[in-house]
């Protein structure tokens, strides 16, 4: 096996665990608080590995380089972005449909990689991403009221549109960061990876500290008051981030995004068996359809 895959897994599930964790700041923040977090308590966390493999892994600090900053600035903007679009979207009456058309976000970094770093796709990797996004669509319409018919009849609505929009930002700052990370040319994933995250999540820290200081002042002091758990999902944060960074570098982007899925089926596990919930038929077609596509991705790619 690859070393992604496994390390991809790793950052599904520490993925999963953050938003675990989040919930229990549901009601002690707003939403823009509540995201922030994620960059307060992770930079430090992130400064420490980057000086851990550097002092113990005798790894040197890398040089910076091309479009290295541009980079780790566009991936930044771009999650952050995607973040507020998101919550933009819930806003809506109908943002069942715009939250579906979100989960497209595959097919799109499959495409910013190849417009943007030349990544390319085999036919069966490019076929294994497709059957994966429709499980998640799938799923995503078997949690809500809403049909198939419905869904390609919304297909001009704002909502819609927010929710590709959503989608294509979500994919560029992942390929942004694949790009940081690859322009740096170092010899070793794992330094490569780590600067990258380092960088781009102090970047971010200052950019929506700036905007919660300006916008909602009172966050800031919330955050620091509910530094417990915030820092619980900091810590679980960054070493998702850290696994995800690896794991870009490694590999397409595309692919680990793909594979990154696996995160849906532990969420379906852990409901299906710690919490006994009935699943739907189309539910079960949707888990089946992720699953048939990332065996196919470490199949055939």
């Amino acid at each position: 096996m690859e070393l992604w895959i496994p390390i991809t897994i790793v950052a599904a599930f520490c993925q999963n665990l953050r938003s675990a964790l989040q919930k229990h700041l549901k009601g002690k923040l707003t939403t823009g608080g509540a995201t922030y977090v994620r960059f307060f308590y992770a930079w430090p966390f992130a400064l420490l590995y980057v000086w851990g493999l550097h002092s113990w892994g005798d790894m040197p600090i890398p040089e910076i380089k091309g479009n290295f900053l541009l980079y780790c600035l566009l991936g930044g903007l771009s999650q952050i972005i995607f973040t507020g679009l998101l919550v933009w979207l819930f806003s809506f009456r109908n943002f069942a449909v715009g939250t579906t058309f979100s989960k497209t976000e595959t097919v799109q970094v499959a495409l910013l990689g190849f417009l943007l770093l030349g990544d390319t796709l085999s036919t069966g990797a490019l076929l294994a991403i497709i059957i994966s996004v429709i499980g998640v669509m799938a799923m995503s319409l078997a949690q809500t009221n809403i049909t198939f018919k419905t869904l390609f009849a919304g297909l001009i609505e704002k909502s819609t549109l927010i929710g590709l929009a959503s989608g294509l930002f979500l994919g560029g700052s992942v390929v942004f960061f694949r790009g940081a990370s690859l322009e740096l040319h170092y010899d070793g994933f794992l330094m490569s990876a780590a600067f990258t995250l380092a960088v781009s999540v102090v970047i971010q820290t200052v950019l929506m500290g700036a905007y919660l200081l300006w916008r909602e002042p009172d966050q800031i002091k919330a955050i620091l008051v509910n530094w417990k758990w915030s820092l619980a999902v900091g810590v679980a944060g960054v070493l998702g981030s850290v696994a995800w960074f690896s794991a870009f570098t490694l590999e397409n982007a595309a692919l680990v995004r793909a594979v990154g899925q696996i995160e849906l089926v532990f969420t379906f596990i852990a409901s299906t068996v710690f919490f006994h919930e009935k699943s739907t038929k189309l539910e079960m077609l949707g888990i089946l359809l992720v699953i048939a596509g990332i065996l196919l991705i470490l199949f055939v790619r």
